[in-house]
Order: structure tokens, then sequence, then C-alpha cells
């Protein structure tokens, strides 16, 4: 079961935690965003500090490949590792569980696409958002491109969980306002979508209200004061377990209209996910209304007032997608994994519907 260590400043529990858990000789896995802040110097420091040795890997990008996993696989493996710190956004926390998988287990990341397929025991970890968005610190999930195809494989095991998962708001507030907007938007999406799956539980409910209840009305105010630490602990709380909850009941047809946007033409997830997601509770409404109502009265008018507001695009057009690819899309789209857990039938038909209202 995951610790969560969550307040102002609390990273600086990091070599305690770490040193708890056994930690001798830790990889520190961030984007090179999370590098140029100067927070990896500073992780670097706290673990030497305590005795722990540390070597970094940041040779990745947004949408983290099983290429870039391997890579890190050998960084870790020459210098023997025996723990993971991820410190970054949902590329970081990824990267760093595929790293994992690959480390612990051989073979490559598609061997691991699906669930339990890790047979081995994987290194303790650590995880340190530094956004407010995928929740990627509470799930046993990575989500790992293939680089030959670009098809996004969820690769799951509960031994890939990080032990201890620390949501420190200080270390949001230097992030670009793009970056809190399209990690934001994705958070809200998971609580919407993990509170009307087929998969849904009272515990996936409890935790997608929460979830909403936290970023609905913090997302906004994050955005017009980027140093309120009030509203910045409410959100990476809510991304939190609004990705709890993705682990307990999955997502809909929403991030599987997303994920082929982000494949074919390297449009950021959240971006994607802020044009699709209102016309698919649009869409679902016949199906879940009343629990969507139980968010809002007006869901998908609120959700496109979140989304101007955060300045995203709210067409495909908008985000120069071309016309006459939205039924090659449409197929990719229905042979996403999510898609099966949407409350209505989901389909190829249907995701031409969906993207066709969107554009």
């Amino acid at each position: 079961m995951i610790r969560l260590v969550f307040g102002d400043g609390t990273l600086v529990k990091l070599p305690e935690l770490a040193s708890d858990l056994g930690f001798t000789r830790a990889l520190v896995v961030a984007d090179r965003g999370i590098v140029a802040t100067g927070q990896v110097a500073r992780v670097l420091e706290m673990l030497h500090g305590a005795g722990i040795g540390a070597h970094t890997f940041h040779d990745f990008d947004s949408n983290p490949d099983d290429r870039m996993v391997e890579a890190g696989r050998v960084v870790a493996a020459r210098h023997q590792v025996d723990s993971i710190v991820a410190i970054g956004g949902g590329s970081s926390l990824d990267c760093a569980k595929g790293i994992n998988f690959v480390l612990t287990n051989g073979g490559t990341m598609r061997d691991y696409w699906g669930f339990a397929k890790a047979a081995k025991a994987m290194l303790p970890s650590i995880g340190v958002p530094t956004t407010a968005g995928t929740g990627s610190e509470a799930q046993s999930y990575a989500l790992i491109s293939d680089a030959e195809t670009h098809v996004k494989m969820a690769c799951g095991d509960p031994k890939a969980m990080f032990r201890v998962a620390i949501l420190d708001p200080e270390l949001t507030v230097s992030q670009p306002r793009a970056v809190t907007a399209l990690a934001g938007y994705d958070a809200i999406s998971h609580a919407v979508e993990s509170y009307v799956t087929t998969k849904r539980n009272p515990m996936s409910d409890a935790l997608a209200l929460e979830a909403w209840r936290l970023l609905e009305p913090h997302f906004e105010r994050v955005l017009s004061d980027p140093s309120d630490l009030a509203a910045r602990a409410a959100m990476l709380l809510g991304a939190h377990k609004a990705g709890a909850a993705i682990e307990l009941s999955m997502l809909g047809a929403t991030h599987a209209c997303a994920n082929p946007l982000t494949a074919r033409y390297g449009i950021a997830h959240g971006a994607a996910i802020a044009v699709m997601l209102p016309h698919v509770v649009r869409w679902n409404m016949d199906q879940v209304g009343g629990r969507y109502a139980d968010l809002s009265d007006r869901l998908p008018d609120r959700l496109e007032a979140l989304a101007r507001a955060a300045g995203l695009a709210t067409t495909l057009r908008a985000l120069e997608v071309r016309e006459d690819s939205l039924e090659s899309l449409a197929s990719d789209a229905a042979k996403q994994w999510t898609g099966t857990f949407n409350p209505r039938r989901f389909d190829a038909a249907d995701a031409l519907e969906l993207y066709r209202h969107a554009f």
C-alpha cells in the first residue's frame, strides 16, 4: 500500500523516507525541465547527505517510449541501483516505472502491456509529482509509447506502485502556465471519466467525487494566481485522488479519442482531452446523465468554460487536425483499451461521430 506524504515543504522528508526503505544506490528519474529548475540537484544533495548514492536519468521526453525506457535501464544496470526516485510530471513517473519493469524482470515494455505480467519483485521507489495532472504516483500503470507504432501501452502491475508518494505543493509553483493548464485539465478529466465507467465501484466513486470537489473550484485560481499555495495543494491532492480513482475504475472514450491525436499529430495529451471531454460527456448523457449531475448540473458547459479559462483549444480544427484523417483516427480510437470501460458502447463509428462533433 502506498504511503502518502502531503504538505508544503515535504520534499525535505525524502532522505528519511528513502533510508526507511533501505535505499543505498538510487536512480533519480527526472525530465530535463525539472533538471533545469534545480530540483534534481536538490534531491541529489539530500540523498548524498543521507549516505545514499544517486545517479540520474533524464534522456526522455513528454511521451516516453520503450526505447527511452531501455536507455534508462542501461543506466540503472550500469550503476547497480537498488531503488528509484521519480520527480517530475507524468512522463518522469511513468518512465521510472517502465525502467523498474525491464530492469527487474527483463525483456521490453511490450512484454508488460496489460496487467500483472511481472513475475519478479521490483525495486522500491518513491514518486514526487511536480504537476497536478496524471496522478501517476497513485497508480500501478506505466503509460509507455511503442517507438515504432506510437501506440500507448498501458503496462500495469501492483509491484510497480511507488512505495511512497511525496505531494509537496511548493514544487508546482514554478511550472509554466501552459503546464498548469494542460496537466490540470487532464486531472479534471480523470475525475469525470473514472466516476462513470462500467468498472466503477463505491471506493472509486468516493475518490472521483472528492477529486472533482478539489479540482473544479481551484483550477481557475491556480491559473490566475500561480503563487496561491492553498489552491496548488488542492490541485495536487485532487490529481492524486483522481489517479487513485483511475486505478480502481479506469477511464473512457475521452482518453480513447485523445490518444490517437497525440500519436498521429503530436498534440499534447491535455490539449486533446480538453477538446474531446465535453463532447464525450454530452454523448454519454443518456446513459449516465444522473451521475454527471452529481458533479455539475451543466457539466459539458462547465468543462468548456474551464478549457476556455485555461486558453486551451476547443475544436480539432484549432489543433490543425485534418478532416480527412478523422476516419483513420476513429479506427485507432476504437482499439484503445480505455474505450472498453466507457458507460456507453464505443466503437469506430462512435469515435468518428465524436471527432466530427469536435471538429
